[in-house]
């Protein structure tokens, strides 16, 4: 199977420090993967050897090239949306679409346009006219407007409102998502988009805590909720995480028959934001 991206002891160091530790990846087309992690657990410093934004060791190809030394060619087929936008202040939006236009040779004027007739933006606002969550949906309307085959975002909601990232969201994957593109999103608003995702990533301390699709996740991970003279038996059933909720005990299991957890209590499928807390804590809250 050809990857999106394929990573082989990717390792990434900053003098003393080690922020990404040999780690393993392989992301194929046409999947939404949420790499999650605390901060300063590498994810940003991995998303800049996959953009060629920084030198790394080990083995990294996306889109089969090397992000180091084909850059150039890379970023006709790579767009990236961070949570500072970096779009001049001064420029005007039809300043900016005729720009991209003439730096982008996958940029089309007609899809942004489009896109853009759906907003409050018009092309002669300046992009200091324009709310936080305005801008976010200009640099949208501007990245899908462009043919590419991954798109990265780091943080791209942080900051605004609701209403602005539940439309961001929307928008991306009604007119930009099939099954020919790739996403990579991290975020720490995880319950807004773990809905949307089919492959999740945790990554800590520089190494790669989890690596599943969500179908395992829902398959081998569930949660059960039992009463309190009912915990030291779930606890034999050696649990990956505990934490108390309203005086009851909730217990979260891998690989554990939901027949014989079934008659300890309710059973769940956790949420992305618990299985983070319980793989970043490794043990009883």
């Amino acid at each position: 199977m050809n990857h999106v991206i394929e990573a082989r002891g990717l390792t990434k160091r900053y003098k003393r420090t080690t922020a990404v530790d040999n780690i393993d990846l392989q992301i194929p087309a046409g999947r939404i993967v949420g790499l999650i992690g605390p901060n300063g657990a590498g994810k940003t410093s991995a998303l800049k050897a996959i953009l060629g934004l920084a030198t790394y060791e080990g083995h990294l190809t996306v889109l089969g090239k090397n992000p180091s030394t084909d850059r150039a060619a890379l970023m006709e087929d790579v767009c990236f949306i961070a949570d500072v936008a970096v779009l001049p202040r001064w420029i005007r939006v039809s300043q900016l679409i005729e720009l991209t236009e003439d730096i982008h040779p996958k940029f089309s004027r007609e899809k942004c346009l489009k896109y853009l007739s759906s907003t409050k933006i018009t092309l002669d606002h300046r992009v200091k006219q324009l709310s936080k969550g305005m801008v976010a949906q200009l640099h949208l309307a501007i990245v899908m407007a462009i043919d590419a085959k991954l798109l990265v975002l780091d943080e791209p909601t942080l900051g605004l409102d609701i209403l602005y990232r539940k439309q961001f969201y929307t928008n991306l994957l009604n007119d930009y998502f099939d099954e020919e593109r790739t996403i990579i999103i991290t975020t720490h608003q995880v319950e807004e988009v773990e809905h949307i995702l089919s492959d999740l990533i945790f990554i800590q301390d520089g190494r790669i805590a989890l690596d599943c699709s969500m179908e395992k996740v829902q398959e081998s991970f569930v949660e059960v909720m039992v009463a309190p003279d009912q915990a030291a038996t779930a606890r034999e059933l050696h649990p990956l995480y505990e934490r108390e909720l309203f005086g009851k005990h909730i217990f979260l299991y891998k690989d554990v028959s939901r027949e014989q957890l079934r008659e300890l209590g309710e059973l769940h499928t956790p949420s992305v934001a618990d299985l983070f807390v319980a793989t970043m804590s490794g043990g009883a809250a």
